[in-house]
């Protein structure tokens, strides 16, 4: 007895389809860089869809979760946990001692 083969629904579909996308990587003068992101910035958009609008690609239209990232360690854990005078285990009273000094430094930046 063999398997029939059915059709994989469409949003699965797109799923495939973006699984095969493959990331590019532009290695660029930090002036062609900051060029661009600039522009994604102003436009309110990430610097990979710049790059898409610059090429006349398409851009996805979902909305997308404004955030900053970065990336801590172990070590600037420990670093941020005597700064805010914590356990460097309470992470996630560190993050939020981190947003208020991120907050804070907005805030001294748009009084200019």
């Amino acid at each position: 007895m063999t398997k029939k083969k059915h059709e994989l629904p469409a949003t699965w579909q797109q799923n495939q389809q973006a699984a095969r996308a493959t990331q590019v990587a532009f290695d660029l003068d930090e002036q062609f860089q900051y060029t661009i992101r600039k522009a994604a910035l102003d436009a309110g958009v990430s610097p990979s869809d710049q790059i898409r609008t610059i090429l006349g690609l398409n851009v996805a239209t979902r909305p997308k979760r404004p955030r900053l990232t970065v990336s801590l360690s172990a070590e600037d854990y420990l670093l941020l946990a005597a700064k805010y005078q914590l356990d460097a285990s309470a992470q996630l009273e560190i993050k939020k001692r981190v947003l208020d000094d991120l907050v804070s430094f907005v805030n001294v930046e748009n009084k200019d």
